[in-house]
């Protein structure tokens, strides 16, 4: 019989706030994280816009020297990954180490670093190029520094699954746990990708918004969407199986219980057109948590303000849910932070908790104009009601599709 598995602890490093609490208020103000870029010089490019972290010092969250060791990614990692521990009042030198694990992904790893020692090879010489490079560099380098940093000895993984990245990551640490190779997994994804090389090469796939007002450069499902805003940061949580949480008298923010998965095997960027794949996630995932399709009544949508993604997610939708798909409300995180890539799937599943603890879905900020055969509820407004349970979708480059179901926790 598998395990019952619980969220207890939250973390966050956003565009709009450097906490879950500060990101959870800007979230329920409507507030984006939207301005120009500041990273490096950006006029030459198609997007002068991002959503970029403010204020963050690396040496605020960790001991300075191992601060300068790790690439920005895997400073938002720790730092995340230090708020959710401390959320969920775990003390590591009472916990057998061997069984919490780690389960932090990114879908980039550190461009910065390949940038800055590039430089070096091409104007140095291959001598000058960091010893450290490599692992500075490598995408695992969230989970190894969270693992190592927090003293967690059991399962270390990295899922790399493009934009679903942060949702499989926190997917799989359920199943971990579920099936009895942890009791505790602190999972999620990081990403530090606004820079010279990442926004070129999002600008060249024309996947990035142009436009440069930022009160207007990310509409999710709007009819004049243009594109995604890359964003930055962390999301990670701890997971728990419920028995041990509740022997050491943890508070439990809501249940994880249903993960669902797929793959288009259509095409390296394109969603599937007609959205089986991602539609195919949402049922595996709503078949695993034990329910039936209409019991759904919340989806935060993967809503890159893509056209392709939204209109075909829309689809995925409808072939899921059928008839019922114009009863359940569909709003997108990324209206406000933009896209964190290998992190958005983890901040998003951050925010789906909040609205189901609190019982409020926020509203998808800027959309305001339906587009054809976009003609479902994608929250206009908010909704203060209750949230028994929230779907959350990821899909990622390759195909990947990812769907996680929560509900909220009851004996």
């Amino acid at each position: 019989m598998s395990r019952r598995v619980v969220v207890t602890g939250m973390g966050a490093i956003t565009p709009t706030g450097l906490s879950v609490e500060e990101f959870w208020q800007s979230v329920k103000a409507g507030r984006h994280g939207f301005a120009p870029i500041t990273r490096f010089d950006a006029s030459n490019y198609k997007c002068h816009v991002a959503a970029e972290v403010k204020g963050f010092e690396g040496k605020n969250y960790m001991d300075f020297k191992a601060a300068k060791r790790m690439e920005l990614f895997c400073q938002y990692a720790v730092a995340a990954a230090k708020e959710a521990i401390e959320d969920s009042g775990l003390n590591m030198e009472e916990e057998d180490a061997y069984r919490v694990g780690c389960s932090v992904g990114s879908g980039v790893g550190s461009l910065q670093a390949m940038e800055r020692e590039y430089d070096k090879l091409v104007n140095r010489g291959p001598s000058k190029v960091n010893p450290l490079l490599v692992p500075l560099m490598v995408s695992n380098m969230a989970a190894g520094n969270v693992s190592i940093q927090f003293g967690l000895k059991g399962k270390s993984i990295n899922v790399v699954t493009a934009c679903a990245t942060g949702t499989n990551s926190i997917g799989e640490a359920f199943r971990t746990i579920q099936y009895g190779d942890a009791d505790v997994m602190v999972a999620g994804g990081a990403e530090g990708s606004v820079t010279p090389i990442g926004i070129a090469g999002f600008c060249s796939l024309t996947a990035l918004s142009s436009v440069d007002d930022p009160d207007k450069c990310s509409l999710p499902f709007d009819r004049n969407r243009s594109g995604f805003v890359m964003g930055e940061g962390a999301g990670v949580v701890v997971l728990e199986e419920l028995e041990h949480a509740k022997a050491r008298g943890a508070k439990i923010y809501a249940e994880v219980i249903g993960y669902g998965c797929s793959s288009d095997a259509y095409h390296i960027t394109s969603p599937a057109e007609d959205g089986a794949g991602a539609a195919k996630a949402m049922e595996n995932a709503v078949k695993d948590g034990g329910l039936s399709m209409n019991d759904i009544t919340y989806i935060n949508a993967h809503g890159t303000a893509t056209h392709h993604n939204d209109l075909f997610e829309t689809r995925a939708v409808k072939l899921a849910f059928g008839e019922h798909a114009k009863d359940i409300r569909i709003n997108s995180t990324k209206s406000m932070i933009g896209h964190l890539l290998g992190a958005a799937g983890a901040v998003e599943f951050i925010a789906c908790v909040k609205e189901v603890d609190e019982g409020y879905i926020h509203k998808t900020v800027g959309y305001m104009t339906p587009d054809e055969e976009l003609d479902l509820d994608y929250c206009k407004e908010a909704y203060e009601e209750d949230v028994p349970y929230a779907l959350s979708n990821s899909l990622g480059f390759g195909g990947h599709n990812t769907s996680i179901l929560i509900r909220k926790f009851s004996e």
